[in-house]
């Protein structure tokens, strides 16, 4: 191995999203020497160190740097040999340095089928937090106060899904590649490992943890510092179930909100800024099929993101950010394993649900959040003291539809399209190939127009290292298609069929048309009734 160091939704009272910053410090402060501190001891003061100490490598004393890859490695394989654990190493693959990619994975061998759970961390290498946590979960299933739950889930941990970025402190991956934005795509091995675990584990509940800007764009806008321990949201995207939406609030956020509060810990919403300096717009998370947390919510699962403040201090602060993903990850493990058998049921029947949508209804192919204005708190940089400020809010609870079609009954991909079939498999979707010339009742994209433009997300691009996308303008034609031989299909009567939808609508910015994996038009169709020719399953 390499060596490496280092839907509208009652909001909940201010008062409980603030208690834990409303008081004056009673702990110590953390004052690491890493980096000089990155705002002045009044603001410092707003966050003590926790009430408990953790022992991951990186709090060694004296210690600088934070785990290692080759520590955590040894860490997990100690985790997964422990007597009792009844857990084993799952090995996902390799990062694109050739770091391996494992999780461990906690289930017992008794027969009983419960919801497995996925918790990952550090897909963004500068976000170092979630990892050290995730190395704490794993140990405290092993054998600690998380033990008891694995009678009702099973658990995989994966704590570092970007070995390669953490190496050089970097948000993206060795290939210049932001992981996160690459769920739908699969072009990198990192998330293809990903999707690999979620292919093969069919989790119910996924929990992506990160961390956040604390200081920069925020201090040249605003003149202000994140104040958050944690800002939280679940998936938050076009054709997601509802009742996926309704239990990420019901039985995850609200219990999550009572136990941050408990550990006096504040929480928001998640929310992030541009990085253009004259946009002061702050938006939720994105809305589009390329996250883990919207893709993994087009999978079925419920789908988490935890993000505690993080970016640009270095080590300030670690033990109390380590502390927030810990209690943050107890509460959703501890949520799962009360609603275990209520997870089952959901991810069986919103499934069912989306594959019972073929050949019916409507399809949002492009959906937006909705701007509004609401008031959000900072911390004055100079006093720490709380600063609310009255921003431009673009909100995700409720998505704006901008682009609709009819729901075909599936998509029809020629033979030269090979890469996009394999990409669906890789998700998870169902594909076919036709054994035998079928006519088909379809739809034919024509495009009437096009730019080429970086792919757009909330921060301003998705980080795909200076690639373009087709911004492609399409209508419709109706033709009776005679489809070859060992060309695909991919029905719509399918679990993941939003997903099919995500990748094989081309007028869309993440779509396999737009970045390039599918070169032509003419290589897809929509498929208006459903085929009679033989056909057999790709593997």
């Amino acid at each position: 191995m390499k060596k490496y160091s280092e839907r509208r939704l009652a909001l909940p009272t201010l008062a409980l999203l603030l208690a834990a910053c409303a008081g004056p410090a009673t702990q110590p402060i953390e004052t690491p020497p890493d980096i000089p501190a990155p705002y002045p001891p009044e603001v410092a003061a707003r966050f003590p160190a926790p009430p408990v100490r953790y022992d991951t490598p990186a709090f060694a004393p004296g210690r600088h740097a934070y785990t290692t890859d080759e520590e955590l490695a040894l860490a997990l394989h100690g985790v997964a040999a422990q007597p009792g654990a009844h857990a084993r190493l799952l090995a996902l693959g390799t990062s694109e340095a050739g770091v391996p990619i494992e999780a461990v994975f906690f289930a017992r061998a008794d027969g009983v089928r419960r919801p497995r759970v996925l918790l990952v961390g550090q897909q963004h290498g500068d976000e170092p937090a979630p990892a050290e946590a995730l190395l704490v979960t794993a140990r405290q299933l092993a054998g600690g106060r998380l033990a008891p739950l694995l009678e009702h889930i099973d658990v995989a941990v994966l704590p570092r899904a970007n070995p390669d970025g953490s190496q050089t402190g970097s948000r993206v991956g060795s290939h210049g590649v932001d992981v996160n934005r690459d769920h739908l795509l699969l072009r990198t091995p990192e998330a293809q490992a990903l999707a690999r675990a979620m292919r093969e584990l069919s989790p119910a509940l996924v929990v992506d943890a990160h961390e956040y800007t604390v200081v920069g764009r925020y201090l040249g806008k605003f003149d202000a510092v994140q104040r958050f321990d944690l800002l939280y949201q679940h998936a938050m995207v076009a054709n997601l179930p509802p009742a996926i939406g309704e239990a990420s609030e019901r039985w995850f956020r609200q219990p999550l909100l009572q136990a941050m509060a408990a550990e006096q810990l504040a929480v928001e919403w998640y929310y992030t800024t541009s990085t253009a300096d004259a946009d002061k717009r702050i938006s939720m998370g994105g809305v589009q099929p390329d996250t883990g947390r919207n893709v993994n919510g087009l999978k079925n699962a419920v789908s988490v993101l935890l993000e505690t403040r993080g970016v640009g201090i270095g080590r300030w602060h670690l033990a109390r950010r380590v502390h927030t993903h810990v209690v943050a990850q107890r509460s959703l493990l501890e949520s799962a394993a009360q609603n275990a058998q209520g997870l089952l049921a959901l991810q069986r029947d919103a499934g069912a649900a989306v594959a019972s949508q073929a050949c019916t209804g409507d399809v949002t192919l492009l959906g937006a959040q909705a701007a509004t204005k609401r008031e959000l708190m900072f911390l004055d940089p100079r006093t720490g003291a709380d600063k609310p400020i009255i921003v431009d809010w673009n909100s995700a609870l409720q998505l704006r539809p901008l682009r609709t079609r009819a729901r075909p009954c599936g998509y029809w991909l020629a033979a030269d399209a090979t890469e996009a079939a394999q990409r669906l498999r890789a998700l998870g979707v169902h594909v076919e190939r036709f054994e035998e010339e079928a006519p088909l009742e379809a739809e034919r994209w024509r495009e009437t127009g096009r730019t080429e433009t970086a792919r757009p997300d909330v921060r301003g691009t998705a980080g795909d290292a200076g690639a373009t996308i087709v911004n492609a303008t399409v209508v419709l034609d109706r033709e009776r298609l005679a489809a070859a031989p060992g060309s695909f299909y991919v029905p719509l009567d399918q679990p993941l069929a939003n997903l099919a939808v995500a990748a094989l609508e081309p007028d869309t910015q993440n779509s396999y048309f737009a970045n390039r994996l599918i070169e032509r038009l003419e290589s897809g169709a929509r498929v208006a009734t459903r085929p009679t020719a033989r056909r057999s399953a790709v593997p």
